[in-house]
């Protein structure tokens, strides 16, 4: 009975993790990850061209201003790995907190290429960098993520599926209550 209870209490205080993370709005993710975003994109963008800073803004060669708006730092893509993490159970603590980190780290390296990538084809004058930015923007972060994902769930060879696992937990849970009621009633 208390292995029963114990995962009724995991998935309680997942769920109830992502709810409180999200209804803020998401500004923790966007006060960590800007500053991660910014500064390296400052740097590296300066070891290639003349850069400056200011805010959110790299301004390359004092005529090519960058900002690097909330959309960028893709505060909801690190929260959707999140959602993904927490909603697949039977992970030990400092395992899940392994696979966000990892997560993480590849999402802002991969953010980090990406933006790179786009200011250098700004700067340059790429006629390619409207449609560049929207598949980036429509298609690429999706596929970024799921990709981050399915690698983390390899990696860490979990065996467990979001959302569906504590759904089936449920079910089965109430198909063996019933049970236990008809049985009950039976006698």
């Amino acid at each position: 009975m208390k292995n029963l209870k114990e995962r009724i209490t995991d998935v309680f205080i997942r769920y109830l993790i992502m709810v409180l993370i999200a209804i803020p709005g998401l500004w923790i993710f966007y006060i960590i990850f800007t500053p991660l975003t910014v500064y390296p994109v400052y740097f590296l963008l300066n070891l290639f061209f003349e850069a400056s800073l200011s805010g959110n803004i790299v301004t390359i060669s004092s005529c090519f201003p960058i900002e690097i708006v909330e959309a960028c730092v893709a505060g909801s893509a690190y929260y959707l790995l999140f959602i993904l993490n927490l909603s697949t159970p039977n992970i030990l603590f400092k395992k899940r907190l392994k696979i966000i980190l990892e997560s993480f780290l590849a999402l802002l390296i991969i953010n980090l290429l990406r933006i790179l990538f786009l200011s250098v084809m700004y700067v340059s004058g790429s006629g390619l960098f409207d449609v560049t930015h929207k598949i980036f923007w429509y298609l690429a972060n999706v596929i970024f993520i799921v990709g981050i994902w399915f690698f983390m769930v390899k990696s860490f060879k979990l065996k467990e599926t979001p959302f569906y696992s504590d759904i089936k937990f449920f079910v089965n849970l109430k198909k063996k209550v019933n049970k236990s009621k008809n049985t009950k009633k039976n006698k």
